[in-house]
């Protein structure tokens, strides 16, 4: 009888491992990130300054340092290589930075027309290429990078990618994202591929746009890699994976776009709503680079690393803000509420606040028009899991249940393996990234340059 007590706790304890320790793991992961990194962070919203204080010091125009003077840097550039320092999301306040945001908007900046048009053929190509003609389990991330891919090889070279680039263009992006999320170490070489193929196309002057005069024909590459080929295809990827999980969850609302694929307006608030409660970014970090004052009791010295939560400015004003509801923004203005998916226009936007929408929108209606979406994984901000999903053509009204129900243990499953390995390889990586001091090695070596306001 005791062998057989034993025996069914430890059944007990296995089955029930996917309930707690996953969250165990994490809070664990976080406890060893913040005694690596130090203390380097003052948090917004936190013990010293409230939610309303959020947006005035996030559009502060004195909220602008990127990289230098943040510990945490080490890690963003550690992740982002090569070429962080030209990243434009990383890259100081000055000429430099001005030169590559103009770049950067001037390859953004296409007719509405021609841009529906272009995402609308890539897309009906590669749903021709997928054929879902019966029950197909898909990682939703893997599933979208390969469209923004193409897309964005399209604004960049202006002709379609081939399959050889797209291969490049796709394991570039996911290497990166894969290390971000600590789901498997970085490969440089998986990189350098890439790299390599953008600094031929500059040397063979095959790129159609002028590139940023301020940075040498490596830097250029890079900075094509970083902004395209990095953030354009890892963020629209996680967008869209975010968006069709809802619909996946949430079939009322995938058949009332589906049956009214003009309705822009709800389609718009359903992505404002998949914005609000699965913001893109957990913590965006900036450094001071003067005095704030927050309060008459209250002043920040430059110097400051701010790290702004964007889950908790999004959780905080809204009745209910747990309950995913696009009818909210019936009565919501995204200007007014707490909500800011693209940054704010004070201080450096998401050069891809105008178009990203947009094209979100293509993909939507292009995608449900072929297929129908169903899911019972886990649907988090930071998903992990790559968002699990079953697709099934769009004449199939039937739910596939049996490979739901074993999508859900295979997700619960995977929870218990992949947080261990995310404790591991995180914490691996942080204390590599602050070994290698990245950010403090690459500014020390440019002491010679301008401060903010001036050249690096």
């Amino acid at each position: 009888m005791p062998a057989l007590l034993v025996a069914i706790a430890v059944l007990l304890l296995v089955v029930s491992l996917p309930w707690w320790l996953p969250k165990i793991v994490i809070s664990l992961r976080v406890r060893i990130f913040a005694r690596i990194n130090g203390p380097d962070g003052v948090l917004v919203p936190g013990p010293e300054i409230g939610i309303e204080h959020f947006r005035q010091l996030y559009a502060h125009p004195a909220a602008n340092g990127r990289s230098r003077g943040a510990a945490l840097s080490d890690l963003f550039w550690y992740w982002l290589a090569p070429g962080p320092q030209v990243h434009q999301e990383h890259l100081e306040p000055g000429a430099r930075y001005d030169d590559v945001a103009r770049t950067t908007r001037k390859i953004l900046a296409r007719p509405k027309g021609e841009v529906e048009r272009v995402l609308a053929r890539v897309v009906r190509d590669y749903l021709g290429e997928l054929a879902v003609t019966g029950a197909r389990t898909v990682r939703l991330r893997e599933l979208m990078m390969p469209i923004w891919a193409d897309f964005y090889h399209q604004l960049v070279f202006e002709k379609p990618a081939t399959a050889h680039t797209r291969k490049l263009i796709v394991d570039n992006a996911n290497d990166v994202i894969t290390a971000l999320k600590c789901t498997g170490l970085r490969h440089m070489d998986v990189r350098d591929r890439l790299t390599r193929f953008l600094r031929e196309a500059i040397d063979n002057d095959d790129i159609p746009h002028p590139l940023p005069a301020a940075l040498t024909p490596e830097e250029q590459a890079w900075f094509l890699q970083g902004t395209f080929f990095n953030t354009a295809i890892v963020q629209m990827s996680e967008a869209m994976t975010h968006l069709f999980l809802v619909l996946a969850r949430n079939p009322e609302i995938q058949e009332r776009l589906r049956d009214n694929p003009d309705d822009d307006r709800y389609l718009d608030h359903v992505m404002d709503e998949t914005f609000r409660s699965y913001p893109l970014f957990g913590i965006a970090h900036r450094i001071t680079t003067d005095d704030i004052a927050v309060t008459p009791e209250l002043t920040l010295p430059a110097g400051t690393v701010l790290c702004f939560s964007y889950a908790d400015f999004h959780a905080s004003g809204f009745e209910n803000p747990h309950t995913f509801d696009p009818d909210r923004w019936n009565h919501l203005s995204a200007r007014t509420a707490n909500h800011i998916p693209f940054g704010v226009t004070q201080n450096r936007p998401c050069p891809a606040k105008g178009i990203a929408p947009l094209t979100m929108r293509v993909v939507v209606r292009e995608m449900l028009a072929a297929v129908r979406f169903h899911s019972s994984a886990t649907h988090v901000r930071s998903i992990p899991n790559r968002g699990p999903c079953v697709l099934v053509p769009v004449e199939d009204r039937a739910k596939p249940v049996a490979r739901l129900a074993a999508q859900q243990l295979r997700d619960r499953a995977e929870d218990v393996t992949r947080s261990v390995s995310q404790l591991f390889l995180g914490t691996y990586m942080v204390w590599d990234a602050r070994r290698q001091r990245l950010t403090g090695r690459y500014f020390a070596d440019h002491e010679t340059a301008q401060s903010v306001g001036g050249h690096e």
